[in-house]
């Protein structure tokens, strides 16, 4: 009897061929009943097409349907196939870059030899429809490497020849082909054009051939595509509010923050209302941290160039590094990590086991050089404060020190009202440092704290950094977009880059384990996420301004700056308008200036010494005593 070459296993169901096999014709004979949804299948966290062939082997088999994530980056990555079939009709000589998705949608690279322009984008869109109507169906087809050499260069396609050049020569690799349409493509893709349901072209921009400013400029077309026309209008309702709400033109109108080309790109000039958001944002997290046994430490904005060869960001990250200017015969640069810093700190003495874990916490601002075209607001700055805290740890504690990092970070992001958060852990990559050993065992440490809390989460095969695997927190805004806030990083590099010890219960020197862990990321990116969540509308917590005192007329406002003092003496945020403009032009200011408490104050509550408050999100209005003033305002969470 021959042995099998392929198991699969789906569902509790076993299959076995002694043959090569496609996933279409196994789903028929596990008989799974709706198969109508099925775009591609997973095997052991690799996506296949329905029509590709099986590799020997043993699998764990699932299903990805068209209105899945996986099954929508499937679709979208063929709708960037379909799209570059209709540039090739449209624009005959036109060479093919790289068509990858990205989130809601896809991209394509191209080298066009006429130019394209924003009207011809529904040109586009209307043989792209075409060529789905036609339902072609995708077809894999496999070529040695000198093969697939072959057909590039006779088709004239110059940067897959490059791409080609670059694989060994040994490797096989993949076309895929619709009618008469064929490019070199890794896939996986949806069995027929048809599947592309509904999607749109959104913009065009330049982008140089492998982002590198020494090669050619090509035209980069950008498209939304979803599995239903619904879901795409939808999408562009939110990109609509997501402008409303865009956090650079909130951040101008609610003067919180602004950048200065003479101070430089990507540095932030907080204004008085930001600087008081950042403030508070600052205090909470201090505190917080004070509580949970935490020592807060404070280092220098710049060290020697020594530092940061021994920590290898001047070998590895020196082209997002600043500085290296010449004092006293040596070469300092702006710090781009805390780490090396605290790091540092714990080298100033020497440990023992009865103090770990050691936790420092820092509110460092770090300097690194990003490139213009990927700064962003508040979101991607140059200079920033990272919310940094590193935990010095035994390896026999790393579960336990996990565990209490995971309670702080939803302490701290309950305060601000996040709810849904999503986790992700990332595991060991290809190229590590440490033993498979150490890997299996902090992997392990993880996974524990996750499961042992009942957290569902995502794991991204390979994803961890080469030092360490970790945790990942991405909390969602008031329109569902999913931000990465939250890491927790396991280290085994730094440790043994700069000689950690500790003397353990035996007095023999042993190496600790750094966690390095922020809750917020960036200050910087953390308060841009809360102006778009918020939509400027702060809570009363954490509102610049928390009261605004309106007069109606002169003669209530020798008691409004009464009202005012008080307020301020009870550590109320207040601002006092006394101008003489009419009433409501004063309420409409303060309505647009998003204060969560306005107060009103004419004659009659002058002699009724009260206040006429109207509380943001309320229509009504509420008359409060001034003797009941503060207390009634310690209630208010709007």
């Amino acid at each position: 009897m021959i042995a099998a070459m392929i198991k699969l296993v789906y569902n509790g169901k076993e299959k076995s061929y002694d043959d090569w096999i496609v996933p279409a014709k196994v789903l028929a004979d596990l008989q799974v009943v709706d198969v109508s949804s099925v775009v591609a299948v997973e095997l052991d966290g690799k996506v296949y097409d329905l029509m590709r062939k099986i590799p020997p082997g043993a699998y764990n088999l699932s299903l990805i349907t068209a209105d899945s994530e996986k099954g929508l980056e499937v679709m979208r990555h063929s709708c960037a196939h379909v799209m570059a079939e209709a540039i090739k009709q449209l624009f005959p000589g036109t060479k093919l870059g790289v068509g990858p998705t990205i989130e809601n949608g896809f991209y394509y690279d191209v080298l066009p030899p006429t130019q394209i322009r924003d009207e011809h984008l529904p040109k586009i869109e209307e043989e792209m429809r075409r060529l789905v109507q036609k339902n072609s169906r995708f077809e894999r087809i496999e070529k040695p490497r000198d093969e697939a050499l072959d057909i590039a260069k006779k088709a004239g396609e110059d940067f897959k020849v490059e791409i080609i050049n670059q694989i060994d020569p040994k490797d096989s690799l993949s076309f895929y082909k619709d009618g008469d349409f064929m490019d070199l493509c890794r896939g996986p893709h949806i069995p027929s054009t048809s599947w592309i349901k509904a999607f749109k072209l959104t913009k065009i921009s330049g982008a140089y051939w492998k982002g590198d400013e020494k090669n050619v400029m090509l035209t980069r077309i950008y498209g939304i595509a979803f599995d239903t026309e619904d879901k795409l209008k939808k999408h562009f309702e939110l990109l609509e509010k997501a402008k409303e709400i865009d956090h650079r033109k909130l951040g101008m109108k609610l003067d919180i923050f602004s950048s200065d080309l003479n101070i430089g790109p990507g540095l932030t000039l907080w204004h008085p209302n930001g600087a008081v958001i950042k403030y508070l944002i600052e205090k909470f997290w201090y505190d917080l941290h004070l509580n949970c046994d935490y020592q807060i430490v404070s280092t220098p904005h710049i060290a020697t160039e020594d530092l940061f060869k021994i920590s290898g960001h001047l070998e590895n990250y020196k082209d997002f590094m600043y500085g290296g200017f010449e004092t006293d015969n040596r070469t300092y640069r702006l710090k781009p990590m805390n780490c090396p810093f605290h790091i540092t700190i714990y080298r100033s003495t020497n440990r023992s086991y009865k103090e770990l874990p050691i936790r420092y916490a820092e509110m460092g601002t770090v300097y690194r050089y990003e490139k213009g075209g990927v700064m962003h607001g508040l979101m991607r700055v140059r200079g920033f404060t990272i919310d940094d805290a590193h935990v010095f740890v035994a390896p026999d504690q790393v579960e336990e020190e996990v565990n209490r990092i995971y309670d702080l970070t939803l302490n701290f992001l309950g305060r601000f009202g996040f709810k849904g958060l999503e986790t992700q852990l990332s595991t060991r990559p290809k190229e590590f440092i440490g033993t498979i050993e150490e890997w299996n065992s902090a992997e392990k440490s993880l996974e524990n704290v996750l499961k042992g809390r009942g957290v569902k989460y995502g794991v991204e095969l390979g994803g961890g950094a080469f030092y360490g695997p970790k945790i990942s927190v991405y909390i969602k805004d008031s329109l569902g977009r999913s931000w990465q806030c939250s890491t927790i990083q396991l280290d085994f590099n730094l440790p043994q880059r700069f000689k950690l010890q500790y003397a353990d219960k035996t007095n023999t020197q042993s190496r600790p384990i750094i966690i390095h862990r922020a809750l917020m990321g960036s200050v910087e990116r953390f308060i841009g996420v809360l102006i778009e969540h918020y939509e400027g509308k702060f809570p009363y917590w954490l509102a610049p301004v928390q009261v605004k005192v309106l007069t109606v007329g002169k003669d209530a406002e020798e008691y409004a700056k009464e009202v005012q003092k008080i307020l301020k003496d009870n550590s109320v945020r207040v601002k006092l308008d006394s101008s003489d403009d009419r009433i409501g032009g004063k309420i409409r200011v303060a309505i647009d200036e998003k204060v969560p408490v306005i107060a009103v104050l004419g004659v009659k509550e002058s002699q009724e010494r009260s206040a006429n408050l109207r509380i943001r999100g309320s229509e009504k209005q509420t008359v409060v005593k001034l003797s009941e003033l503060i207390q009634f305002l310690s209630s208010v969470n709007s």
